[in-house]
């Protein structure tokens, strides 16, 4: 007889538990979200480990889970394509080093990101990222007032310049004033979610939402500004249509996708007249200069592109070479949708865009028909990541690949074919244990 008190059986009983998978997520989404801290104090191998322990952790977890779960519902078809051609795109890599640990980095966040949309729900996913966020911000705002103003000296280690005490910019704990300008609009989003859904006090909300919009400010970041907009566009949009009434919600919907459509169809006519005046406002050259000289070395490549690394590294191919020409140092292309052209070409750029606009679709109905303003949350962050794509590579590694892949996991498991199959299979009963709104 199997003895019920063995080690491997407790320690299985105890993987299952909730206060597990609510501590791993927390010390999961830490991990991420403080990498810049981790990295510059204590190294990249100290980070690496720590993902590394996070991924073995959740791997046992899921597997002390296995009756829950199904093979086919772990990840959404568009996920896994993605990954698996980064994976290919090392065949043709010239550099037999950088990709695998590029494709090894991914695959190891987008794992984590798997692990937690599966032991969370996404009211207690948001919960736990509120907490973490709200840690975080209130200790960069302390490193910030430490630099700036108490000592009056800058934190090189941390890349924190201490220009708090002139109004900005800062950069917190996340290394640029872009990315702390990223994290603030999606800390906005989860504090305004907590706060409309009365997870936490008053009182704590309103700091929260508070804390996050004055580093939004001090940060000085443009594509802060543009994120901010475009989510509250988009939030207005979804409340619009959850107070239309259900015999009128698919034509609300099919003129906010035209609208949207024929709004990006006159942005690409005028991108001559947008561009100069980006170039006169806001030193746009540089980021042009960057994508021009991309897709000349895309040309070259197109299908294929040069295999993934993810972050261009000093002395990858054709990222040095790109550099050199320029004059600068950049660390990604800029945008993330450049970036996956030129390392894996149109076939990665392909699958993506259609990770990113199938997510977004599901999660968008899904919070068009849910009442709870939880589900307001996945498509909104879903926003702030493609629209900052345009700016920044942040979706394509860390911070951003975490939550693009924790958005689309989630979306997947309301809106897919594996639960048409299961609703078919069970005679019309959702076997998710929030199943969609009838």
């Amino acid at each position: 007889m199997t003895n019920p008190y063995s080690p491997v059986r407790l320690a299985l009983r105890m993987l299952r538990t909730a206060d597990m998978a609510r501590a791993y997520t927390i010390a999961a989404l830490l991990a991420v979200f403080g990498a810049h801290v981790v990295e510059r104090t204590a190294g990249g191998v100290a980070l690496g480990t720590i993902m590394t322990l996070l991924v073995a952790l959740g791997a046992a977890i899921l597997f002390a889970r296995r009756r829950e779960l199904r093979v086919l519902s772990i990840a959404p078809t568009g996920l896994v394509a993605f990954v698996l051609w980064a994976l290919v795109s090392t065949i043709w890599s010239g550099d037999d080093d950088a990709t695998p640990s590029g494709w090894l980095s991914m695959l190891g966040y987008g794992f984590v990101a798997v692990v937690i949309a599966h032991v969370r729900d996404t009211l207690q996913t948001v919960r736990a990222l509120g907490d973490v966020l709200r840690g975080l911000l209130a200790a960069s705002l302390a490193v910030e007032i430490l630099s700036g103003i108490l000592l009056d000296m800058p934190f090189p280690f941390l890349g924190i310049a201490g220009e708090i005490a002139s109004g900005g910019p800062v950069q917190g704990l996340f290394g640029t004033r872009n990315m702390l300008g990223f994290v603030a609009v999606v800390a906005l989003v989860t504090f305004l979610v907590e706060w409309r859904t009365q997870s936490v006090p008053t009182q704590t909300a309103v700091f929260s939402i508070s804390l996050a919009a004055v580093l939004a400010v001090l940060s000085a970041s443009p594509t802060a500004v543009v994120l901010a907009l475009s989510v509250t566009l988009a939030l207005l949009a979804l409340a619009t249509v959850r107070r239309t009434r259900p015999a009128r919600r698919r034509a609300v919907q099919w003129t906010l996708a035209t609208a949207v459509v024929a709004g990006l169809a006159i942005a690409y006519a005028l991108r001559h007249p947008i561009l100069r005046w980006l170039d006169a406002t806001a030193g746009f050259s540089l980021r042009a200069d960057l994508w021009n000289s991309i897709l000349t070395w895309v040309s070259n490549r197109p299908i294929q592109g040069y295999g993934w690394r993810g972050d261009w590294d000093a002395g990858a191919y054709p990222m040095n070479v790109i550099n050199f020409y320029l004059g600068e140092s950049h660390r990604s292309a800029l945008n993330a949708f450049f970036d996956v052209l030129l390392q894996l070409g149109w076939i990665g750029l392909v699958l993506f865009a259609s990770l990113c606009a199938i997510a977004f679709v599901r999660s968008w109905l899904v919070a068009s028909e849910r009442r709870s303003t939880v589900y307001a949350w996945t498509p909104a962050v879903l926003v702030a990541l493609l629209v900052d794509s345009m700016f920044e590579s942040f979706t394509l590694q860390g911070i951003g690949w975490v939550l693009l892949v924790l958005c689309a996991v989630r979306a997947g498991q309301s809106r897919s074919w594996r639960e048409t199959l299961d609703l078919a299979a069970s005679g019309g009963e959702s076997q998710q244990p929030l199943g969609p709104a009838r």
